[in-house]
């Protein structure tokens, strides 16, 4: 017959981990990135910085700074591409919840053109940006479709979960911006990584950094606690 504590033993939950992409599962600002090739680069950086500390609805903000994309060749994607980096512990993270056999998704406020490439690359199935329009091999300096905003993030977060077969309390979201705040509330686990204050501020755990990895520490804490 089975001892006491092995019959009440804490199962760990299956989870499903999403994080934001630009700023926390990469390096930079993909937006910034093809701005440099408009020379707007200032300018957009300007605004992604007050979009990202809440101070501008993120749908406008992003209109604006696409608006200085127009002209840019479509060629000067591949050199974006190249220049994207995976931010520390972000190529770990993935294969750390696939060995757990859990789900992993990036949302991104960013775009698919530079997103389904590197999803590819790491076998990450689960993935949603903006797309950026395109007319004879040149940006119009529009997006094309609904605009990945903070609602869409969090919509975009339980749908997966539900697809997935995952109940929301075993969801886990990781993002830095304020664009973020929301699939940040609604996850099981939310967590700001090297984020802005306005978003440390409103989420339940914080990572600072530099490694993305770190944000299994806290999954394992919160485990842990609810395993005692």
């Amino acid at each position: 017959m089975p001892d006491q504590q092995s019959a009440h033993s804490h199962v760990l939950p299956r989870r499903l981990v999403v994080t934001d992409v630009d700023s926390t599962f990469i390096t930079a600002e993909v937006i910034e990135l093809i701005a440099d090739h408009a020379g707007t680069r200032a300018q957009v950086a300007a605004v992604t910085e007050r979009a990202m500390r809440g101070e501008l609805d993120f749908a406008g903000s992003l209109r604006e700074r696409v608006a200085t994309l127009a002209g840019v060749r479509t060629e000067a994607l591949d050199a974006v591409r190249d220049a994207v980096e995976l931010t520390p512990g972000a190529r770990e993270l993935v294969a750390e919840t696939r060995r757990r056999g859990w789900e992993f998704g990036l949302v991104s406020g960013g775009f698919a053109e530079i997103l389904e490439p590197l999803a590819e690359s790491l076998g990450i199935r689960l993935w949603r940006a903006n797309r950026l329009e395109v007319s004879d091999g040149v940006l119009t300096g529009r997006t094309v479709g609904p605009v990945i905003d903070r609602a869409d993030k969090a919509a975009t977060l339980r749908r997966w979960a539900a697809e997935c077969g995952i109940a929301m309390t075993d969801t886990v979201a990781v993002g830095d911006g304020a664009n973020d705040l929301d699939m940040i509330g609604a996850a099981g686990i939310g967590i700001a990584f090297a984020a802005k204050p306005v978003v440390r501020a409103q989420s339940p755990f914080s990572v600072d950094g530099p490694r993305l990895d770190a944000v299994l520490d806290v999954i394992d804490g919160v485990d842990a606690v609810a395993g005692t």
